[in-house]
């Protein structure tokens, strides 16, 4: 989960990390309110979770409470990089004497952590890490040394930090893994890390990552969450413990295993090409356990989408036998209908396995309404990519 930066400033400052002072803005006029709070020249900033916000024109400079209305006016509702400004944050300005560059970050490839630090921070260090590698330092930190004050004195010095930044450096450096380590995150980010005019050293940006993997023990996450940003049918979903991803296409995909589901929606992308190019609507892993109330669930999502035309149950049986999964798709239905959201749009179904005999022979004698058995992956993903090109 990516926060943004005034969630990512808000958790630096629970650890004492130092930030500016700000406020966040969902209106002109909140945005002058906070700028009469903060008093003296402010910085009005894009609250995107993107980069490139300074130079697509979502960062400005505003003298005063009034002009801070004008320069929020400039940029809420405009888009950067596909992202919509729905709010900003109206922050003290600093004065900022040099910028640098920090991170934390995992390093999977090397089955480490890795600590980044340049003196060259600021706007422009893709480009100086890309031309001038030298000036950004990539330092190893082992999971079981961490990061104490002197380790984190010696990566500020690898980055170039000069002598007067070393010591607020280190101390910011020594929280900013703390965050890193507690919060579960994969990335902390500060670029800038500044150096005021009064020779402070303050976190002027902030971009976390936080590891959604980790959320079971990190239950208060769940507050950063972008509800607004989130699609109505995954929050549903989500609140049904399934694991599903809205699509864009027409054919709504059940399967149980993340392979087979990953699978299958490139089957069905490949069959559609013959109908008028038809797609998968959505990914959605039942996982090995699929009861009764989770294939229910499971179809109530696809079927609450409008574009689905018609579903894809793509089954391999294991752990849980193919005559299990039947039943629990004519439990469904019973559920579905008892629950007034009969099921209208043709389903397609495909079981191989442990008992797929059976378990189509479950099927073929419940004579449910708009099923229909087809014995291989692509012949089905063939049909039901037919019979949504038909219900378009």
């Amino acid at each position: 989960m990516d926060l943004f930066e005034h969630q990512a400033k808000e958790l630096f400052a629970e650890y004492g990390i130092p930030v500016p002072r700000g406020v966040v803005a969902h209106t002109v006029e909140e945005a002058r309110k906070a700028a009469e709070e903060l008093t003296g020249r402010v910085v009005v900033k894009a609250q995107v979770k993107t980069g490139g916000r300074g130079k697509a024109g979502g960062v400005k400079v505003a003298a005063d409470a009034v002009d801070a209305a004008a320069k929020a006016t400039d940029i809420l509702g405009m888009d950067i990089k596909g992202h919509t400004v729905h709010k900003v944050l109206v922050e003290e300005a600093s004065a900022i004497a040099e910028e640098y560059y920090f991170s934390f970050l995992l390093d999977r490839a090397n089955r480490t952590f890795l600590a980044i630090c340049s003196a060259a921070g600021g706007m422009d260090i893709e480009e100086v890490a890309a031309s001038t590698p030298e000036k950004v330092a990539k330092v190893p930190v082992s999971a079981l040394d961490g990061v104490d004050r002197a380790r984190a004195r010696e990566i500020a010095q690898a980055g170039g930090l000069p002598a007067a930044a070393v010591e607020g450096a280190a101390e910011l450096i020594e929280k900013l893994w703390a965050v890193f380590l507690d919060e579960d995150a994969s990335l902390v980010e500060v670029n800038p890390l500044i150096l005021t005019a009064d020779g402070r050293v303050v976190a002027l940006d902030g971009k976390v990552t936080l590891d959604e993997n980790a959320s079971f023990r990190q239950p208060e996450h769940e507050a950063y969450a972008d509800k607004a940003a989130e699609d109505p049918l995954e929050a549903r979903a989500k609140e049904k413990d399934l694991n599903y991803v809205k699509l864009d296409g027409s054919v709504g995909i059940i399967g149980n295993g993340a392979g087979l589901v990953m699978s299958t929606l490139d089957v069905v992308a490949y069959a559609g090409e013959e109908f008028g190019g038809q797609r998968p609507a959505n990914f959605l892993d039942i996982g090995g356990g699929a009861s009764a109330e989770v294939m229910a669930n499971g179809l109530e999502i696809v079927l609450s989408d409008p574009s689905v035309k018609s579903v894809f149950v793509n089954v391999f049986g294991g752990i849980t036998a193919c005559d299990a999964v039947a039943n629990g798709v004519v439990a469904a239905f019973q559920l579905l209908a008892e629950r007034g959201e009969s099921v209208t749009r043709p389903l397609v179904v495909r079981l191989d396995g442990n008992n797929a005999l059976l378990g189509r022979q479950i099927l073929a004698d419940a004579k449910l309404a708009g099923v229909e058995l087809v014995d291989t992956m692509d012949d089905a993903a063939k049909r039901a990519a037919e019979l949504a090109a038909a219900g378009v």
